[in-house]
């Protein structure tokens, strides 16, 4: 892999994880209220699969979403600021955590109701495969959604009609605070495609050059007219399932299994109601982060010197979007309005 591609990686890793670790200190401030769910553990996933993606591609994504906005290349200070409600907010700060959305990245929004990206990305493929258009629809979910109708609806449709969609299941064991071989009969979630005649594989997500190789020959399957693609990334999140979930649920012989396999902190695996703090997190273990890091520098890609001061950067990027989202002024009822009766004329929306 090219050593700009993998700086690439790294970098939008970085920042996700500052992101989120300062969206979690905002919270705890009372600057970001409501549902928060938090990404860490997770960024190879969403690093791999966008940056294998085109810029003419559509993301559509669930409410764990943030650092997919981020990586898509949203301006940090317009994340953050809708993270806080103001009218800077890349969605006028009328959607928060669960409803992001950046149509001129063709980012297509999160959205709040589980399983809800898929059908939505199906009308994406439609509107694209209707047009011959060369592009691809990436649609991200949980393994919580598997076990909705619209998934399997979603993917009959994309298979019936051959549509470029890239099913893509970020599964992290837990649908909210219930472990997968609790709700799902199948649990290798890539075995449920074949059902609908779509090619599957199940790779591992804490690996960001797998997740971004994988991605790459998938999209490419895609673009030749090879219909949908399915892509099961198995990841783990360090957290409960949101800010209002201490994660007290899961056994501790299960995370001690995954700290021997992606071990970040027992501090970060054991926290209730608080999320760690900077020293605790700079004495943790490797991480997604630290695999790559390491990964770059046995090729001589990166120097330790140089991933501090990418550290510093993202650290600076994300210190400057809370300054701004605190500047940002709050949303008017006229803008309010002007959301509700944004189609009313049933204007096409890509």
């Amino acid at each position: 892999m090219e050593r700009d591609t993998l700086h690439q990686l790294l970098r939008d890793m970085l920042l996700s994880r500052a992101f989120e670790e300062r969206a979690a200190e905002e919270y705890s401030k009372g600057n970001i209220v409501g549902f928060l769910h938090l990404y860490p553990g997770e960024e190879a996933v969403g690093a791999g699969i966008i940056n294998a993606a085109g810029p003419a591609d559509y993301i559509v994504s669930g409410y764990r979403e943030h650092a997919h906005a981020l990586i898509r290349g949203t301006p940090t200070r317009n994340v953050m600021a809708e993270l806080f409600g103001r009218a800077d907010g890349m969605s006028g700060g009328m959607g928060g955590s669960m409803h992001m959305f950046d149509a001129k990245r063709r980012f297509m929004g999160g959205y709040a109701i589980v399983g809800e990206s898929c059908p939505i990305a199906v009308g994406i493929g439609y509107a694209v495969a209707m047009r011959r258009g060369p592009e691809a629809v990436v649609c991200f979910f949980g393994d919580g959604a598997v076990n909705q109708g619209t998934f399997h609806e979603s993917l009959n449709m994309a298979a019936l009609w051959r549509l470029p969609l890239l099913f893509v299941c970020e599964n992290n064991h837990y649908a909210i605070g219930t472990e997968i071989h609790r709700h799902s009969a199948v649990v290798d979630v890539y075995r449920r495609a074949a059902a609908y005649n779509i090619p599957a594989e199940k790779i591992d997500g804490m690996d960001v050059v797998k997740v971004y190789e994988t991605a790459q020959r998938a999209l490419e399957r895609i673009r030749s007219g090879g219909g949908p693609q399915f892509v099961e990334c198995e990841t783990y999140r360090f957290r409960g399932h949101s800010m209002a979930d201490p994660g007290t649920y899961r056994p501790s012989v299960e995370v001690k299994a995954h700290e021997a396999w992606d071990p970040i902190s027992s501090a970060i695996r054991e926290v209730e109601y608080r999320y760690p703090t900077q020293a605790e997190l700079a004495v943790a273990g490797s991480d997604n982060i630290a695999r790559l890091t390491a990964h770059m520098v046995d090729l001589g890609h990166v120097a330790e010197a140089e991933v501090e001061e990418l550290r510093k950067e993202v650290g600076a990027v994300v210190e400057d979007a809370v300054q701004f989202a605190l500047q940002s002024p709050q949303p008017t009822m006229e803008a309010a309005w002007a959301h509700l009766n944004c189609n009313r004329r049933h204007e096409a929306l890509i």
